[in-house]
């Protein structure tokens, strides 16, 4: 059996194409990219209740969780959160050839729990009035990735690297700025709204210009 198979995509359409290993299987392990945690558990809690079989999630940093791929986890599924990490592990020869597609697009956010602390824009960054802005590692985490580019392109990242402080995946990220860790930190927006409304605080939605499709 191989190792992982990084389709991406509704867990119900996965097991369409998956139906002939797992046509047997009372437990399925997943590998999911820490920003879709949340959604990726709905979609588990459906597919338990049409299947009777058990979803195992594993949630992480893409690169964590393809490290582990490559280290023999015996993941049957990888939701990531960019397409360069799946292609590279086609090409290695650690998937199921043709079951690699995109499912969706994630969006960049920067959050505050505190309500009215950031704004509309993103000005909140070149005020400076905070001690602590977290990101994802962004040599593991496409969204930290993202965040770089974004204070790139704000030409302030240079200014702000004394006040960076990076979280191991997107969900240690939000962590910090929900425990009051880091007063804002980018996140996806996906792990900000609950039942399609936002959580309490304040969050600048990032133009998807600013930075590379996630």
């Amino acid at each position: 059996m191989k190792h992982g198979a990084p389709a991406l995509g509704s867990l119900l359409l996965l097991a369409l194409l998956f139906v002939a290993r797992l046509a047997a299987a009372a437990e399925i392990q997943v590998a999911v990219a820490s920003n879709f945690t949340g959604p990726m558990q709905e979609l588990a809690r459906q597919f338990e209740q049409k299947t009777g079989d058990h979803v195992v999630l594993v949630s992480g940093a893409t690169g964590k969780l393809a490290a582990q791929i490559e280290q023999g986890a015996p993941f049957e599924l990888l939701l990531a959160a960019d397409e360069r990490t799946p292609s590279r592990l086609e090409s290695a020869g650690l998937t199921v050839p043709g079951t690699r597609f995109t499912y969706a697009f994630g969006k960049l956010a920067l959050y505050s729990s505190k309500s009215g602390f950031v704004d509309g824009k993103g000005a909140v960054l070149r005020g400076g009035h905070f001690r602590h802005l977290a990101l994802a590692n962004p040599k593991l985490a496409p969204y930290g990735a993202a965040a770089i580019a974004v204070l790139k392109q704000l030409q302030l990242l240079d200014s702000l690297q004394p006040k960076l402080v990076e979280g191991e995946n997107i969900s240690q990220t939000l962590e910090f700025v929900t425990t009051g860790n880091a007063e804002l930190g980018f996140v996806a927006l996906s792990q900000i709204l609950l039942a399609g409304k936002p959580r309490a605080g304040s969050y600048w939605l990032v133009p998807e210009s600013m930075y590379a499709p996630i």
